[in-house]
């Protein structure tokens, strides 16, 4: 970022929820109120205030007064020290539309890949992305699909979970690639290995926001975890 926020500072956020994700995950448990500018136009899941509530809030925020309720972030790391945080998920794969390619490790197993990438997602991103990617493959699976699945599909998880999950898009089983290891939990304290096997189009992106990606290419390993560092939202 290129504003560094003091420890003991609450930032308001006025705007959508995607500028309240991607503030979340540069502070390290500095408070956030959420203020929506035009609730006509936005539903604003993360933004439970107006700009008239502001003169309340503030200061019961500042005096500890309001409930408040934490966010858990992803977060990847890489075998050349770069990092980075995830409020909603993250994206590990191409940077077009080619085959990722890649080696996963989950606890004891491992594959080779080739796919359209890899989400992982937290609590909070689990009514976005991921709800569209169970309610794909709950539609092609039918009344069969384990209750389970159902469930995450309908309800998503909180948003404080200390868990995560990875689920791989569009997996492509060959000589070469398997595609068992493809949807999981990874929980707190464990984490989902990767090694890129992308000459030099792999991209990690977090919360939709390509811009600000992290090269992912042949050799480089990323190890994807719970983020020790919450968001915390004003209720």
């Amino acid at each position: 970022p290129n504003f560094l926020f003091p420890p003991d500072c609450l930032v308001v956020v006025v705007g959508q929820d995607g500028l309240v994700a991607n503030t979340l995950k540069y502070l390290d448990g500095q408070p956030v109120i959420g203020v929506n500018p035009d609730p006509g136009r936005w539903d604003g899941v993360l933004l439970p205030f107006s700009v008239d509530d502001l003169a309340a809030i503030v200061p019961e925020a500042q005096a500890e007064r309001r409930p408040t309720r934490s966010v858990s972030m992803a977060r990847v790391k890489l075998s050349d020290g770069q990092e980075l945080h995830a409020v909603n998920d993250l994206f590990i794969g191409p940077r077009t539309h080619v085959s990722a390619r890649y080696r996963i490790e989950s606890g004891d197993h491992a594959e080779t890949h080739s796919s359209s990438g890899i989400i992982v997602s937290t609590g909070l991103g689990s009514t976005g992305w991921f709800r569209s990617l169970l309610t794909g493959a709950i539609g092609m699976a039918g009344p069969s699909s384990a209750e389970e699945l159902q469930a995450l599909q309908h309800n998503g998880f909180p948003w404080e979970s200390r868990f995560l999950y990875f689920t791989v898009r569009e997996p492509f089983p060959s000589r070469s690639s398997q595609a068992e290891l493809v949807f999981g939990r990874i929980q707190e304290g464990q984490t989902l290995r990767l090694t890129s096997q992308m000459p030099d189009y792999g991209v990690i992106f977090s919360d939709g926001v390509e811009r600000d990606f992290l090269a992912f290419n042949s050799g480089m390993e990323a190890e994807v975890g719970i983020a020790e560092r919450t968001g915390i939202l004003v209720n």
